[in-house]
């Protein structure tokens, strides 16, 4: 992932505000910081040079005070906005795929459902260091790093000509040293991934393995995949320590570059103290954002991952289940649905390779009961999610025929007008949470009495 994808300003609108309420927040904090240098310089420079008393220095170090305030100031609602914005940003981007996945149709979710809940569940949530400390550093280093450059060059020449020689080695040893973590955040969430949907599959086999006896088979396999997720997040952790132990010791060494060189000059006259006092105080301000952003984009690392694999699920096609005709849904309209058959001729949906059912034909009729029956994988579940439109249909035909002898294609009724007229129980049917009147549609008491009495 770039340092900013753009995938993520069209996915999430949320971070779209937040990166420009945080970009006015760090042009805000680089004035703050060269204003606090000078000023601090300027309260400096007069004590040590003719020895000035605390009275004839109180109005820089009143500034300076002022300036301290505001910038924690700054800082505290800049580190309040990125929390917000996390929040917002996860939540909006988690809704999408949620809503994605649904789209996708029920033979991707029974491919990659268990990857897809350990994406939203938990690789997500760690998109917040990407929000609250990586986005900010990455502002301050587009900001701070070349206005304190600009003021160095302002106030000296050869402070600022030594600082833009050695600046762009943090980038590059950033640049190195991302590719490792890159490809370490991506092992820990493909292993903790794998974790996930094995637990999620051995949760739905529980009352299959206790009645087995066989409960406690999977132990040493789940014990295994919890070592190999400890490891892929130490490598990560050993990674981004060592990284930032590199990124200290480089950017201490510009620092001393051009500290030592300014501290040489000021010893021998050619620079005046304030000068050289102000140099050195802001020598670190232009390469700290660098140095930042390089150790919270490592921190950062495993969100950047699971977002990346979030973009790829929004980025999967939908099936096409057909389109919708403005004139079948005139003539559905006075359809009895309580008549209607459903007609399936030479019906193929392409599974795994192969066509699961083939060629089949079958006649729905009203008022009676249709027993569709085969081997596993002959396409049973495949053709009762076509008469749902959840699944295309690659070959043949099904037709909605009325008892006036009308037909229409069933990719021609709209999902809603369909669902409306079809009551669908699942092979693994779900209750939400909540009481069981709360999962039925609006009913009467009486309703809800005689369907419960024919429930038994």
């Amino acid at each position: 992932m770039r340092p900013l994808d753009p995938r993520l300003l069209k996915y999430a609108s949320s971070a779209r505000r937040h990166i420009i309420l945080i970009s006015l927040l760090g042009i805000v904090t680089a004035v703050l910081v060269i204003a606090q240098t000078l000023a601090l310089s300027a309260a400096l420079s007069p004590a040590v040079t003719s020895g000035a008393s605390l009275a004839q220095v109180r109005t820089p170090l009143l500034l300076l005070v002022a300036i301290v305030i505001v910038r924690a100031a700054v800082i505290g609602v800049r580190e309040a906005l990125g929390h917000r914005a996390a929040d917002r940003t996860i939540r909006e981007l988690r809704g999408r795929v949620l809503t994605h996945i649904s789209n996708l149709g029920p033979r991707w979710r029974a491919t990659h459902g268990p990857e897809a809940s350990t994406l939203l569940s938990r690789g997500l949530t760690d998109l917040s260091p990407y929000f609250v400390d990586y986005l900010p550093q990455l502002v301050l280093t587009a900001t701070v790093t070349p206005l304190a450059l600009a003021t160095i060059l302002f106030l000296d020449f050869w402070s600022a000509f030594i600082a833009a020689i050695v600046v762009p080695l943090i980038p590059i040893f950033m640049a190195l040293i991302g590719r490792f973590t890159q490809s370490a955040s991506a092992e820990k969430l493909e292993t903790m991934q794998s974790l996930g949907a094995q637990m999620l599959d051995l949760i739905a086999g529980l009352p299959t393995l206790r009645a087995l006896g066989r409960e406690s088979a999977p132990r040493a396999h789940l014990e295994s995949l919890s070592r190999s997720n400890t490891r892929a997040t130490m490598s990560t952790l050993r990674i981004a320590f060592l990284s930032g132990a590199v990124l200290e010791f480089l950017s201490t060494l510009c620092v001393a570059l051009v500290a030592v060189e300014v501290g040489f000059r000021m010893v021998f006259g050619h620079v005046s103290l304030f000068t050289g006092l102000a140099v050195i105080m802001l020598a670190p301000e232009v390469f700290e954002p660098l140095r930042q952003v390089g150790a919270q984009f490592h921190a950062s690392a495993n969100g950047v991952a699971a977002a990346e694999q979030a973009f790829e699920i929004l980025e999967t096609p939908i099936p096409s289940m057909g389109e919708d005709s403005e004139d079948s849904v005139q003539g559905i309209q006075s359809i009895d649905w309580s008549s209607a058959a459903f007609s399936l001729r030479n019906l193929s949906i392409e599974a795994r390779g192969t066509w699961a059912p083939a060629e089949l034909n079958a006649d729905i009729l009203p008022g009676t009961l249709s027993v569709l029956a085969g081997p596993s994988g002959s396409g049973k579940t495949s053709t009762i999610y076509a008469l749902m439109r959840l699944l295309p249909i690659q070959r043949g035909h099904l037709m909605v025929c009325t008892r006036e002898g009308e037909e229409f294609p069933l990719q021609n009724v709209p999902k809603e007008k369909l669902w409306e007229a079809i009551t669908w129980v699942p092979q693994h049917p779900s209750l939400l949470p909540g009481s069981l009147r709360e999962q039925l549609p609006p009913s009467t008491e009486e309703e809800l009495e005689a369907a419960a009495a024919l429930c038994g």
